[in-house]
This record gives structure tokens, C-alpha cells and sequence, in this order.
């Protein structure tokens, strides 16, 4: 989703039809439907689209009450389709029609949870990659044989289509594609408005075991480690070094640390380097060398493989895309949510 100028507000679509999640609508709503212009938010125009404009049920005594019909998808910057309570709900045939045509004419699509499966009716995902919740892969996979199910992934895109996996990665999907269009800086608003974990990477596993109190204990110990690592993002930093501040073994702490946050220590660390660099390249002036020596990359070499790798982008594109005007404070990188 490019980056819109800031007068015009991105344009969002939801796709409502009877059977969706009302969780996966208030999710989208929060995310595209709440004016935050005061916190540096840009702004959105968030429509509920359907077939018609009649009301639709949603469990739990709600109703959705759609204000665009599926003409408007046609205008959408992004289409999002929430998941389903019942995931082999059909979906009617105007839906999958304008989804099609939206993906023919470039519109990006994502689909939280179980939305997955009308994204594969509408023959979306064939010979495609896609994730959904942990519990419906096989599902997926038995029902629509012609997708790639990934089945260990939070978020994934192919094609201009993305999938996420179930319940909170839908948030992360939404947050991710706000960071994508706007900047580490809008969607980090977002998530503190949301009270959640502004960055979560789509490579981090769906599902991490349920702790004992001997892991919990683990747990605390690796807590403490992130923190040391994000307050000294500057320093090099080795599995070897992390683990010995653990009082753990590397094999045993990288071990633990992938059991406790779906990722490996490295891969983790990378990420909070990514983030720490955007936040520095949207609200200050700082030479690149700078930002890659404050956020432990080493050398802008290194950083801009690093973003190239992660954000398809470099980091002197991504500063004329998403710089903020200059006198703005400088942002507090020590910081970054662990």
C-alpha cells in the first residue's frame, strides 16, 4: 500500500457479509476507525462494504451496518476481510466477484484469521502462499488444496494478498500494514492507544507452549536479558554474550528464547534494530552512518541490507517516505517494546 499524500486520507474498506467475526470488524475498526490526526496519526476513511446496505448479524446479539455498497471497493486504497465463525461459510457470489476484480486492478487484500477461506473461494490463493490460525491449516488445506498453507507464521504476504494468522495476529497484521503505508511512528500510536505490542514480526511462530512455573522463572530471566539488549542496542551482541548474562549455555538460552517469544535471539534482535532505525529516520536529521552506529548495525552498509532484507526498502527511501517535520522531538530508541 503506497503512501498517500498527507491531505488525502487512505482509503479502507471492510468486506461484511453474514457469518463474519464480530472480533475481527472491532479489530479493523479500532485499528482504521478512530480518529488519532492528534497523536500523528494520518487519517483514514474506513466504509463497511456489502452487497447491500442492510444490516447483517453478527453473533452475540450485534449487527454490522454497512454504509458502501461493493462498488466502493473500486476507490479502496486496502481491502480488509475479517474471519468467519463458521469458517466453510460461503460467501456470497458478489463478494468473491469484487474481490476478484479488486486483486485484478492492484488493490491489496488482506484477510484476518479465517477470512483466508473466502479469499480461496474467490480463488485468491491458488498456487499461493497463506496462513491462518494454527487449529484450521488442515482445514485450509483439505478444503482448497491449490494453497500453500504455511503453517507456522503470524502474517504472510504473496501477490499483494495477505493472510494472518488467528485472533491477536490479526492486530498484527493491521498494525504491520499501517507500519508499511505510514511509518513505525503511526503505528506505534495505534498500538499504545491499543495497549498492545506495536511490532511483531510475520516470521514469529502462532503458538508458544503454555509455561510451567520452572519456565516462568526462565521466562523472567530472558525478560531481563531483552531489556539489557534494548537499552544498549548500540553494543554488539552474540548469542554467546546474551546467554552468559542469562547464566544459561547458548544452545539452552537460544533454546528457551524461542520457546518463550516464537523467534530466535538474533532474528529478535535484528527486528528491534529494524524498528529503532525506522523511529530514528522519521523524527531526526541524524546522518545514516549515525542512525546505523546508535542501533548497533555497525555500518549503513550493513543497515541497508537489513532493510532491504526486511522492509524492501532502504533506509534513505524510507526517510523521504515517512520523515516528519523537522523540530519534531527527537524519539527515545532505548525503548523499543521487548
Amino acid at each position: 500500500m503506497p503512501p498517500r499524500p498527507s491531505s488525502a486520507p487512505t482509503r479502507i474498506a471492510l468486506v461484511a457479509f453474514p457469518g463474519i467475526r464480530a472480533f475481527d470488524v472491532s479489530v479493523i475498526t479500532e485499528v482504521w476507525g478512530v480518529d488519532r490526526t492528534d497523536r500523528g496519526v494520518p487519517r483514514f476513511d474506513l466504509r463497511r462494504t456489502a452487497a447491500d446496505q442492510a444490516p447483517i448479524p453478527l453473533r452475540g446479539g450485534l449487527s454490522l451496518s454497512p454504509d458502501r455498497t461493493l462498488a466502493w471497493l473500486a476507490r479502496a486504497d486496502l481491502i480488509v476481510v475479517p474471519g468467519l465463525d463458521d469458517h466453510l461459510t460461503p460467501a456470497p457470489a458478489p463478494v468473491l466477484d469484487a474481490l476478484r476484480r479488486a486483486h485484478t486492478r492492484g488493490t491489496p487484500i488482506a484477510a484476518l484469521c479465517g477470512g483466508a477461506f473466502t479469499l480461496a473461494q474467490a480463488g485468491l490463493l491458488d498456487g499461493r502462499q497463506a496462513v491462518t490460525h494454527w487449529n484450521l491449516t488442515d482445514l485450509l488445506r483439505t478444503h482448497h488444496p491449490q494453497v500453500t498453507v504455511v503453517p507456522d507464521a503470524l502474517f504472510l504476504q504473496d501477490d499483494n494478498v495477505w493472510t494472518s494468522a488467528g485472533t491477536a495476529a490479526g492486530i498484527d497484521l493491521c498494525l504491520h500494514l499501517v507500519r508499511t503505508a505510514h511509518g513505525a511512528e503511526a503505528a506505534a500510536a495505534i498500538a499504545r492507544s491499543m495497549v498492545t505490542a506495536p511490532f511483531r514480526t510475520g516470521t514469529q511462530a502462532q503458538f508458544i507452549e503454555h509455561p510451567t512455573p520452572h519456565t516462568d522463572r526462565d521466562a523472567d530471566t530472558l525478560a531481563a536479558v531483552r531489556a539489557f539488549a534494548l537499552t544498549h542496542l548500540a553494543e554488539p551482541h552474540t548469542v554467546a554474550d546474551l546467554a552468559a548474562r542469562a547464566g544459561m549455555s547458548p544452545r539452552s538460552f537460544a533454546r528457551h528464547f524461542q520457546a518463550t517469544t516464537g523467534t530466535t535471539p538474533l532474528r529478535w534482535l535484528t527486528t528491534q534494530r529494524i524498528a529503532a532505525a525506522q523511529k530514528l529516520l522519521e523524527r531526526t536529521d541524524l546522518p545514516l552512518p549515525e542512525v546505523a552506529r546508535r542501533t548497533g548495525f555497525g555500518s549503513e552498509i550493513t543497515m541497508r541490507q537489513h532493510f532491504a532484507t526486511h522492509l524492501a526498502t532502504s533506509p534513505r527511501d524510507y526517510r523521504l517516505a515517512f520523515h516528519h517535520t523537522p523540530g519534531q522531538p527527537e524519539v527515545d530508541t532505548s525503548r523499543p517494546h521487548p
